[in-house]
């Protein structure tokens, strides 16, 4: 028995140490394995900011990373590239420099974000109050440094990036930490805009997602509903409101934009937002926000424009779309036209008249030469021809098609050569599907590269592109009856984008229909057929 145990156990030590060897095998290639992941996600990123190049038909102006300090460099350049190489592809530095009063308060703002945002002991403190006892009266307490505005996110992918611009630019003016709802795919569509922290929304937030969606302006804690009740004043205030911004809000829920109601709003800790419009114009009509508003914002139309540039990075793998597309089909031309075409149709098909409507304003204003009336033209050999590139957005493939065919059957008048390329044309609206929304931030983006542009009426996919990119759009005139409008287009005087459904009502008769008249740089928007509110820089 002693010798069986004996060989037992030299087998057993030898067993050993075949299984030392191995594991230091398994551990060395997983250690290799992991080099060459790190490696290969190192040159992907590399390939990235290779691939965003500069083009030698573009301005030698010197590139501005910061553009103009409205970043910071508090970021790892590789994490997320678009982040410092946007401006790369614009045609010049945007005409639009931040101010110094902006950027002074965008630091700051990150200061806040980082002593107030998830995970710190100021939000678990903060979150308590939406504990247990959510009837909690914050009429007399004093609130803290720490509070905050949820975005919520809801509808298309251009609504949302104009309502998260809207909520955080509310949240700069009052003092407040925007945290977004990430139950989306806002996290594969962006980066992280504030360095060391995170402006997601934890999944372990006292009120949860089904609370959350399941709010609407017959929920109790709704603002426009409370005031309809009279449930709030200044000695009954609750730990949380759901503020109703969308396009059919009752004036009750409107009255958000009213001084006195953002007294009383102003001392709840927690604002839910939900909104489907862009509300920044009306926030100009209360004067507690409007002259600090002058202050970070002197050029009025450039709002959008900055906040965009500043909160909005696409992640690596969307920008990798963008800069793929563009060096492959748009980087080599002499100029680019972008052409974004939206129809409000319950009839989701292609329609001639909308065709007819595009060819119409782009030939009238010059942006499409006309096609030649010689049938014997005779073939132009040279090499030097200019080339007009056409970035066509839409969900009908057809467009792009009948564009593309009309410039190939017959030559432009003016010699030009005119592409047409389409990155898609899916036909149906797909939000909250990855890939999609991906892909439709990648087209915004690649329309904000263009050199002039033509968007549709109310779209605000086509609002985002054209203030992304500082282009004044030609806007086309939403069609009536299945005819094209005549004119068909007009060339927008301001870039930023229009609230479409801003308040009639008066607050102590400081606005209303005749906002014009109160604040000259508050007008109609030229494409809601004098309704809708939209910033322009004053004459």
């Amino acid at each position: 028995m002693y010798h069986i145990f004996q060989i037992s156990g030299e087998a057993f030590r030898s067993l050993g140490l075949k299984m030392k060897i191995l594991i230091t095998v398994i551990f060395s290639g997983l250690l290799i394995w992991s080099l060459v992941l790190v490696s290969f996600s190192k040159n992907f990123n590399d390939q990235l900011i290779d691939a965003t190049i500069y083009d030698s038909k573009r301005s030698e102006t010197p590139r501005d990373k910061l553009i103009g300090g409205l970043l910071t460099e508090d970021f790892d350049e590789r994490s997320c590239v678009s982040r410092y190489h946007q401006s790369l592809l614009y045609r010049n530095p945007s005409p639009y420099k931040p101010s110094e009063y902006l950027v002074s308060k965008l630091r700051s703002y990150e200061k806040l974000h980082k002593r107030c945002g998830p995970g710190t002991d100021a939000y678990k403190e903060a979150t308590k109050s939406l504990g247990h006892d959510n009837n909690e009266n914050y009429a007399n307490k004093t609130v803290g440094e720490c509070r905050y505005v949820v975005w919520v996110a809801g509808f298309g992918l251009g609504n949302r990036i104009l309502t998260l611009a809207s909520a955080f630019l509310y949240a700069l003016l009052t003092g407040r930490v925007v945290l977004v709802d990430q139950t989306k795919d806002i996290s594969d569509l962006f980066c992280e805009p504030f360095p060391d922290t995170s402006w997601l929304l934890p999944h372990d937030f006292p009120l949860t997602t089904q609370q959350i969606d399941g709010y609407n302006r017959g929920y109790s804690r709704c603002y426009g509903t409370m005031v309809i009740n009279h449930a709030i004043n200044a000695t009954s205030i609750p730990p949380h409101l759901f503020l109703d911004i969308i396009h059919d809000s009752r004036d009750e829920d409107k009255m958000f934009f009213c001084p006195k109601d953002q007294t009383l709003i102003d001392k709840v800790p927690w604002l839910i937002v939900k909104a489907n419009v862009y509300f920044v114009p009306s926030l100009w009509f209360n004067p507690t926000f409007r002259d600090e508003l002058t202050k970070l914002f002197p050029q009025k139309e450039a709002v959008f424009h900055h906040l965009a540039r500043y909160l909005f990075h696409p992640t690596n793998k969307v920008w990798g779309m963008v800069t793929r597309y563009y060096n492959a089909h748009l980087a080599r031309a002499d100029e680019r036209l972008g052409l974004q075409i939206r129809v409000f149709s319950h009839q989701n098909v292609y329609f001639q008249h909308v065709m007819d409507q595009v060819v119409s304003c782009a030939q009238r204003e010059k942006l499409l030469p006309e096609l030649s009336t010689q049938e014997d033209a005779k073939v132009n050999t040279s090499t030097s021809q200019r080339l007009k590139a056409v970035l066509v957005t839409s969900l009908f493939p057809e467009y792009s098609d009948n564009l593309k065919n009309m410039f190939w059957e017959r030559p432009s008048s003016t010699g030009e050569i005119i592409e047409v390329y389409q990155p898609s044309g899916e036909r149906f609206q797909q939000t909250d599907k990855k890939l999609h929304d991906q892909k439709a931030l990648a087209e915004m983006y690649l329309l904000s590269y263009t050199d002039k542009i033509v968007t549709s009426a109310r779209s605000t996919f086509g609002y985002v592109a054209h203030s992304l990119g500082a282009l004044k759009p030609w806007l086309l005139y939403q069609p009536n009856d299945q005819t094209a409008p005549d004119p068909p287009c007009t060339r927008s005087t301001s870039m930023d984008p229009c609230h479409l459904t801003p308040p009639s009502h008066g607050c102590d008769d400081d606005w209303g229909t005749n906002s014009g008249k109160v604040l000259p740089f508050v007008k109609h928007c030229e494409d809601r057929d004098n309704d809708g509110l939209k910033l322009f820089d004053e004459l």
